[in-house]
């Protein structure tokens, strides 16, 4: 069969694809064979591939594509979220371009857009990650929103409200002016900004001419202050005790109050309380029972209780009345200020601290078992350092915000009546039925019933992910769920370890009396070459699917995992998808080598292929143990390097040129067979991180059964390896190249055999065929002598030596040798120096001194070695 030139991925990529597919290969279902289960992290319906998503779903498809050539029943289930508050955001959008407001449409009319939309973008990245390679389960792809999804949301709503977990009240919120909805506390990003803060006077009631000054990042939230407070211990302010003030610009007069809360160092020791607009606020309201006065609307703008400003938008006014402040002499100072500001993870808008009518969460009867089960390792995080991160979240766990102000979503399934009893039921006839035995009034009608507007926030449908894809809530005892729960492997990022991660440990610890997932593997962020995370907004992004036109999907799955080692950022650039693409050629070029040869059966195998072979099923089989550590250890950077050098250093640049036959000579078929069979297997061995070339060289080293594919072969497992023909193979491998620079040096071509005469022990005789094959040594003899007129060089403690012709020019030979000699003299002192260094001797480890003793004896039987070389050239 004519094999190409080059390696096209394109074509290839999407013949194997289709194949698997039609094969369905990708499919799983429950069997006698042991689970291996992924469930993926939902992407957002809005979504597009990114290089998140890449350097994630490549991990998950590594993971999965190997469980399953290790023989067990490995299913990845993909599905997507339906994203409440970036979904419902987009629908709006796209409304507006068409002229039409959300506020003129009824919710039904509003869902029939957002489905609509869903429909027409909602898979896009799902048929994005194909190109990636990944061996995703479709038949069982899952969304947020599908029915039984819903359902199952539905039903642990009501099962924890009647257990009392779920509460409804009125509580500090942080609202998102943007979204107009309320988000919980792990939904806002924290950024450094460079703010101002005002020093603001307030007058004392009642007096002639006494002030108190207070210091504040947000004087526009001046209008609603209640109070101004001290801390009782500071002398400064207790003859302010039982006083009022007067608010700037309104003159509404507030009480000084006292609490331990207030830092005497910062500001002026005075704070402005306003209970309606900040959490700590707030709560020294609830104990001091303070007037709350909410001044903004929903959209950020103020409001008639402001009394000024009213209907402008929150940043306008904090400019407008930092003027009249100035202009009526209550500002003393303004001092630039470095503050924390609070954003919304969704909008990037600054989030305003609310007090709203919410359904909460109670956590902490959760939080505990969920936190014990990862401080004990029944679930193990990947690298460990993340536990102490998640311990801390859960040791400070708050009540969570559920409801949400959209209407893209679950929703609340709570039911009010007009005198205000709730009734929480699964549809409209349950509450009715319900409200009537409530209220022992059996004329209620439907109408008297209103259901609450609200949605649930989209992480409490995601946190029921691996349980609700299994349908395990409304159907907990059913084949699915008995047989691939728990999950095995969970590939997320740590941003949202408590979002996501802790949340579903305690829903599977609820649901299912059981753990979700037995290892959680946490990857970096994708950054520039300057530190910069990748973002749209930077232009710092390369697109996903650009990358893998140019270098192949195998090139880009392999240029994200070279540096990507779990929870440590992966600095990319394109030039490691280049490396990945010229790993493919290298691998192709291989293929077009061992193909090319012709077999003479009648042929006996030579003396170098024996041990050739010998060798390199030990190597092959030191490797496998290596890489399946690593993958035990969830090392897949260092995994996939052991791979990557198994096949380019020992295989491509050591194997097969030991092999090899002559110029246009054939081949053995021992050694045929064994090269084939090498092949075959190291395909195997890197099919979970190379799937299309890997299929392709597979199917192309010798004929298959239709139906026949690498990725449910069986993938080699580590056997014996003779230690010993390693070592004396590391030994020859360094003669090769001693003999090869020798060459080089001293002009001699490759087709001009040479005689290499050894003097000392030869750890590597057994390689002596080798060792003449591909330095073409036309004899190997042993003196016990230096010879006169050689080129010699060193390994460990054995000489090599190279008779030189007489064409050979003396002066340069004597020349070079003088230069490596000032060299080795020169490395010798430095080595000598840390030796001398008592400090450095007795704080540095000891294999680290070994290695530098180890260095001066190598330096030094080289300096020996170049100075007999000198005299026998004089």
């Amino acid at each position: 069969m004519e094999i190409p030139a080059k390696y096209d991925p394109s074509g290839i990529e999407n013949k194997w694809y289709q194949y698997w597919l039609d094969n369905r290969f990708f499919h799983s279902a429950p069997d006698e064979r042991e689970p291996y289960t992924i469930v993926i992290p939902p992407p957002n319906v809005t979504g597009v591939l990114h290089m998140g998503h890449m350097l994630n779903n490549t991990i998950q498809d590594v993971l999965v594509r190997r469980a399953r050539m290790q023989g067990k029943n490995a299913l990845w289930l993909p599905g997507t979220d339906h994203a409440s508050i970036a979904t419902e955001a987009k629908v709006v959008a796209k409304l507006k371009e068409e002229g039409i407001e959300k506020s003129s449409l009824t919710r039904e009319e509003f869902l029939a857009h957002a489905w609509e939309w869903k429909e027409k973008h909602g898979g896009i990245i799902l048929e994005q990650l194909k190109k990636l390679g990944a061996s995703c389960d479709w038949e069982r792809t899952k969304f947020t929103m599908d029915e039984s999804m819903y359902e199952s949301v539905i039903d642990v709503f009501i099962d924890l409200y009647n257990k009392g977990l779920i509460y409804r009240g009125v509580r500090m919120v942080n609202w998102d002016p943007k979204a107009l909805t309320a988000l919980s506390d792990e939904e806002v990003i924290y950024k450094e900004v460079k703010s101002k803060l005002y020093y603001v006077r307030y007058k004392v009631e009642g007096s002639a001419d006494e002030w108190v000054t207070i210091a504040t990042t947000r004087p526009e939230t001046i209008l609603g202050d209640t109070a101004v407070c001290y801390h009782p211990e500071d002398e400064r302010f207790k003859h302010l005790a039982g006083k009022r003030v007067l608010v700037p610009l309104v003159k509404r007069s507030v009480p000084m109050i006292a609490d331990e809360y207030v830092d005497r160092e910062f500001g002026t020791g005075c704070l402005k309380i306003t209970p309606a607009h900040d959490i700590n606020d707030y709560n020294i309201g609830l104990k001091h029972n303070l007037e709350s006065i909410d001044i903004f609307n929903d959209n950020g703008t103020l409001n008639e209780k402001a009394l000024l400003y009213t209907g402008q938008d929150r940043f306008a006014v904090r400019e407008r009345i930092v003027e009249d402040l100035l202009n009526h002499g209550h500002i003393l100072k303004i001092e630039d200020y470095v503050n924390n500001v609070g954003f919304s993870e969704r909008t990037d808008e600054v989030i305003e601290p609310k007090l709203s009518v919410q359904w909460f969460m109670k956590m902490g009867e959760m939080a505990k078992p969920a936190l014990d089960v990862v401080m004990n390792d029944t679930v193990k995080f990947h690298p460990e350092k993340f536990k102490n991160t998640y311990r801390h979240w859960m040791e400070n766990v708050r009540d969570w915000c559920i409801s949400r102000q959209l209407w893209w979503g679950q929703r609340i399934p709570a039911y009010y009546l007009k005198t205000g009893e709730v009734i929480v039921a699964k549809s409209a006839e349950e509450a009715l039925e319900k409200a009537r035995i409530l209220t022992g009034n059996t004329a209620l009608l439907p109408q008297d019933l209103r259901q609450d507007e609200d949605v649930l926030d989209t992480w409490f449908s995601s946190w029921l992910w691996p349980i609700s894809v299994f349908d395990g809530i409304r159907n907990p005892g059913n084949p699915d769920i008995k047989y691939y729960y728990p999950t095995n492997d969970l590939v997320t990022a740590p941003e949202i370890l408590f979002f996501w991660v802790a949340r579903m440990i305690m829903a599977g610890l609820e649901y299912q009396h059981d753990i979700p997932f037995k290892n959680v593997y946490l990857t970096g962020i994708v950054r520039d070459k300057l530190g910069r995370k990748m973002s749209k907004s930077l232009g710092n992004s390369p697109d996903p699917l650009e990358l893998i036109s140019r270098f192949g999907a195998d090139g880009v799955r392999v240029g994200m995992l070279l540096t990507s080692p779990a929870g440590n950022d992966l600095p990319f650039d394109e030039s490691l998808c280049e490396q990945g693409r010229n790993f493919s050629n290298k691998i192709w070029n291989a293929l077009r080598l061992v193909k090319g040869w012709t077999i003479d059966p009648e042929l006996p195998q030579p003396a170098y292929a024996t041990v050739a072979v010998q060798w390199f099923e030990s190597r092959f089989n030191d490797a496998l143990a290596q890489i399946e550590e690593n993958f035990s250890k969830y090392r897949l950077s260092e995994a996939l390097m052991a791979v990557y050098k198994l096949v380019w250093d020992d295989f491509c640049a050591w194997y097969l040129e030991m092999v090899k036959p002559g110029y246009q000579q054939p081949i053995d078929p021992a050694t045929m067979s064994a090269t084939t069979a090498f092949f075959g297997r190291l395909m195997q061995v890197l099919h979970p991180f190379m799937p299309f070339i890997t299929e392709e060289i597979w199917q192309l080293l010798r004929e298959r059964k239709p139906g026949e594919s690498i990725m449910v072969s069986a993938i080699p497992v580590s056997g014996t390896f003779d230690a010993a023909l390693l070592s004396a193979f590391e030994h020859a491998e360094q003669v090769v190249i001693g003999i090869r620079n020798m060459r080089k040096e001293k002009n001699i071509a490759f087709k001009d055999s040479i005689e290499l005469l050894i003097k000392g022990e030869n750890p590597a005789s057994a390689y002596d065929e080798v060792v003449a094959k591909l330095g073409n040594v036309s004899a190997l003899n042993y003196v016990d002598e230096k010879p006169s007129a050689a080129a010699g060089f060193l390994v460990k403690s054995t000489e090599y030596y190279i008779p030189l012709s007489e064409g050979v020019d003396l002066d340069a030979e004597r020349d070079r040798l003088q230069k490596e000699l000032d060299y080795m003299q020169g490395f010798l002192e430095s080595v000598m120096k840390k030796l001398g260094n008592e400090r450095f001797v007795s704080n540095a480890k000891p294999e680290i001194v070994d290695n530098e003793k180890r260095k001066q004896a190598d330096a030094e039987a080289k300096i020996q070695l170049l100075r007999s070389q000198l005299e026998e050239l004089k």
